[in-house]
């Protein structure tokens, strides 16, 4: 046996024995459009899977994590995604921060910021989009200046997953006056507890609020909470990124089968896989997600990729209600109480907007991927 079967054998093993007991009622609980699920209780069990060693494990040693190597990464959000456990309340901090600062940050940032996103004591949200500036992310407002020794941030971020449940944000803020697009950025670690920060949940179509606006107004952080060089926050900004659409999404695709596994048992149930329309689109679905798992081990490009599954997803959302027919236009109770395939079908319209729209993930791939020339900008 390998050592990468061993350690899939390990984590499957594991997670047979811990997902249980009280821990197996969070089978299938949280994910997008989900997050409001027993949130408390799978905080409580990923800190459990933190006691055990089971958080950040593709980390070096030295930071806390197990030092796994990417096949062995790719094992553990596989086995995870297999075992139906719930979804993680710590990805932005473990996936995203975590990596940033191991590359990218002092030593005494690493000291204080990893233990805590390593323990599951500290979450995190990602304070990137703003209402003017979304998909155009160079274009951020939001401006902060070193006063006495602190950062001093005023504006608004929006979209922001989980800040209303996270005690920190990194963002992406304007420090050097006068600076346009990419130059004059930074990148700054903000706590959201203090004075001068205001959370308002977005009330989403599902129902449900995981997305929030972050207002601050003479929000304050300390002067060496910025990672990398003060205006060098595109840089580390686009590193981010990078991590964002790594192994994790292997994961995220095992989801994505047993939502078409059960798409396809509901079509033979209820009579629509006698449709050949329906059988059509439902084996360019299959044959779809081979290709995204093609793509994800041969390490696509993250643009192409986050631009293929987000599209992949929203499909396959448009066709769950064609499957379920006139019934799957009616809420399953008063008030708005929605089934899996019609929370699936809403909450995926914005798989192809959030993490960068799918206009700005064309223009990145013509321009920075194939060479094309720049599009106009006025």
């Amino acid at each position: 046996m390998s050592s990468v079967e061993e350690f899939r054998a390990e984590i499957r093993g594991w997670l047979k024995t811990h997902l249980s007991g009280s821990f197996a009622a969070l089978k299938g609980r949280g994910g997008p459009g989900r997050e409001h699920e027993a949130f408390a209780e799978r905080l409580a069990w990923e800190r459990h899977l933190a006691a055990h060693g089971w958080t950040c494990v593709g980390w070096p040693e030295e930071y806390g994590g197990r030092g796994a190597s990417i096949e062995e990464q790719i094992a553990f959000h596989e086995e995870y995604a297999l075992a139906d456990a719930p979804a993680r309340v710590n990805h932005i901090g473990e996936q995203l921060l975590g990596p940033t600062l191991i590359d990218h940050g002092t030593e005494e940032q690493k000291a204080r910021f990893l233990p805590p996103i390593r323990a599951v004591e500290e979450l995190w949200c990602q304070g990137y989009s703003e209402p003017g500036a979304g998909s155009d992310l160079a274009a951020v407002r939001t401006r902060a200046s070193l006063e006495d020794g602190r950062w001093v941030v005023n504006g608004q971020k929006i979209w922001t997953s989980l800040a209303h449940e996270s005690q920190w944000c990194f963002v992406l803020a304007r420090t050097e006056p006068g600076s346009r697009r990419h130059a004059g950025l930074s990148y700054l670690l903000v706590p959201l507890d203090r004075p001068g920060v205001e959370i308002r949940p977005i009330v989403q179509l599902t129902g449900t609020s995981e997305f929030n606006e972050v207002f601050f107004d003479g929000a304050v952080t300390d002067a060496a909470n910025v990672v990398g060089a003060p205006g060098d926050g595109w840089r580390i900004a686009m590193a981010t990124l990078g991590y964002e659409r790594g192994v994790s999404t292997l994961g995220q695709q095992v989801g994505f089968r047993r939502e078409l596994d059960a798409l396809v048992a509901l079509a033979r149930r209820n009579g629509a896989a006698a449709d050949p329309d329906i059988r059509d689109r439902l084996t360019r679905a299959w044959a779809g997600l081979q290709a995204l798992r093609a793509g994800a081990l041969r390490g696509t490009d993250p643009s192409a990729a986050k631009l293929y599954w987000s599209h992949w997803h929203r499909d396959l959302g448009e066709l769950a209600l064609e499957v379920g027919g006139p019934a799957a236009t009616l809420a399953a109770g008063a008030p708005y109480e929605l089934d899996d395939w019609q929370r699936l079908f809403l909450f995926s319209r914005a798989d192809t907007v959030y993490a960068g729209s799918s206009e700005i993930q064309r223009n990145i791939i013509a321009e920075r991927v194939l060479g094309l020339p720049k599009e106009p900008r006025p």
